[in-house]
């Protein structure tokens, strides 16, 4: 009779294969230096696995995490994370399957805001933390990608305006734990984004400086200009992909390495993350395990979204519609690599300008390989999630310039038209699955009927902005790819734009 092994836990990591790396560091003895609010599989594959990296190497053991989860669906992560004294196991898999299985104890406490948001506060304002972090997702800072201004009218926003003492969102908690710091003449945090966005830390910064002059005084006369004068937001660019952790990944691990493991992260053996040296108070030697710092991340974050993230959004809804559901599977079909590199080398290379450190070319090259990646699973359903907000940071702004420089506007004009078809919910084989968008009911009225599709859907500025809807070029672009598409199907319309 075969004995399962026990639950990951403190008292269980003397008796982990040996091929497992744990701590060198003892967890119970770190003590707190950052909040992050947003803990999923990127958080834990990236920032918590670089603080581990660097107490393994007997530094950072004041800068432990204490997560934070504002929505209800945090619960079954921090009750997993409590279950196993907030270790879990980072699992990388790659061309030659298991690359590391190593457990991270740099996470120490995950708060739930709903069960006590007065704890919440209090840890934010206690004088050892000294950075905030965020995983919040594109949408996740109420910025108005059509206007560039702060979505004031949100629910939750006006919940947090009104009870300043029970906020729901970031900038609720970070303003009434600011304000309490000010009061006690503590420095304050940095807020540091995580997010896959351009600019990401300038709109933390718009974001949470709109809320505070929203509040007035309620969190105390001035707050905002102080927040304005002393908290710094680094923007970053962070890069590492990470399928969602599913049960077959739980039992992967399981079977041959004997972790039992409530939440694992999966994720690929490349990780980067390049960071702008802009902190109020203190931050980790992050450059010793490899994090680049700059003066500007503007190049590295272009290279990253309109290369990876744009790629990643033109394989995914043309793949999906074609009935695959990984992205490795459709990178094992040879027209959708032609036309992800005559999309990367035709139509985003020529807006790029040069990233200090990097061979472009060779970066494709690497995208191609992470892509086709068999060993993570990657989900095209996780990639093709929230695509009302992907499309503003990741194609919009390809497309925009293609449209104001006169370029071949087909391969950028079939994501959208992909898009399109997706939003009905059945793929070529009558397979019928829901839409993973927030706004997933808005998106589906706009292509639920044929006639005025195209003036529906373009014509939403928050998605698509002015420019794109102003374009006969690309109007009759869409058109053309989206009756391809509709007429003919997903290899067809490949077909037309590729040559093999």
């Amino acid at each position: 009779m075969t004995i399962a092994p026990p639950r990951l836990s403190l008292a269980t990591l003397d008796d982990l294969p040996d091929v497992v790396k744990r701590p060198s560091y003892l967890p119970d003895l770190l003590t707190q230096g950052i909040v992050h609010i947003g803990v999923g599989g990127f958080h834990r594959a990236h920032q918590a696995y670089y603080i581990d990296a660097l107490m393994n190497q007997g530094k950072a053991l004041d800068w432990a995490i204490c997560g934070a989860g504002l929505r209800s669906e945090d619960r079954r992560a921090r009750d997993d994370l409590a279950s196993q004294d907030h270790l879990f196991t980072l699992y990388e898999l790659g061309d030659h399957e298991d690359t590391e299985v190593r457990v991270i104890g740099a996470l120490r406490d995950m708060l739930l805001a709903e069960d006590d948001p007065e704890a919440l506060i209090t840890r934010l304002a206690s004088p050892g933390i000294r950075i905030l972090s965020l995983t919040i997702t594109e949408g996740g800072y109420c910025i108005d990608d059509s206007t560039g201004e702060f979505m004031a009218h949100l629910p939750a926003i006006q919940h947090d305006l009104a009870n300043p003492g029970a906020p729901r969102t970031v900038f609720g908690f970070a303003c009434a734990a600011l304000q309490r710091r000010r009061a006690a003449g503590l420095p304050p945090f940095t807020v540091m984004s995580c997010d896959n966005l351009p600019h990401n830390g300038e709109v933390a910064r718009k974001a949470l400086l709109a809320f505070a002059r929203l509040a007035g005084d309620t969190y105390g006369t001035g707050l905002a200009d102080w927040i304005e004068r002393q908290v710094a937001f680094p923007n970053a660019m962070v890069d590492r992909i990470t399928p969602m952790t599913s049960a077959a990944h739980r039992q992967q691990l399981l079977e041959r390495h004997g972790i039992d493991d409530a939440w694992p992260v999966v994720c690929e053996p490349f990780v980067q993350w390049v960071l702008e040296d802009n902190f109020c108070n203190g931050r980790p030697a992050w450059e010793d395990v490899g994090v680049q710092f700059t003066a500007d991340v503007t190049p590295y974050e272009q290279m990253k979204i309109k290369l990876l993230n744009g790629s990643h959004l033109a394989l995914t809804y043309l793949g999906f519609l074609r009935g695959y559901r990984f992205v490795h599977e459709t990178m094992q079909d040879p027209l959708f690599v032609q036309y992800i590199r005559d999309y990367m080398k035709l139509d985003v290379l020529p807006q790029l300008a040069p990233v200090p450190g990097i061979d472009l070319a060779g970066y494709q090259d690497t995208l191609i390989q992470r892509f086709s990646n068999r060993a993570i699973a990657d989900q095209l359903e996780r990639v093709c999630s929230d695509g009302s907000s992907k499309f503003p940071k990741f194609t919009v702004p390809t497309i925009n310039e293609l449209i104001r420089s006169g370029g071949d506007l087909r391969r950028a004009a079939l994501v959208v038209a992909a898009w399109a078809l997706y939003l009905r919910g059945v793929d070529e084989n009558g397979v019928a699955y829901s839409i993973p968008d927030p706004r997933a009911d808005f998106c589906q009225g706009l292509v639920a009927e044929d006639d005025g599709l195209t003036q529906r859907l373009l014509g939403v500025v928050e998605i698509f902005g002015e420019q794109m809807p102003a374009s006969p070029d690309f109007i009759s672009a869409f058109e053309e790819q989206l009756h391809h598409l509709r007429a003919y199907g997903v290899e067809s319309a490949l077909r037309a734009l590729v040559s093999l």
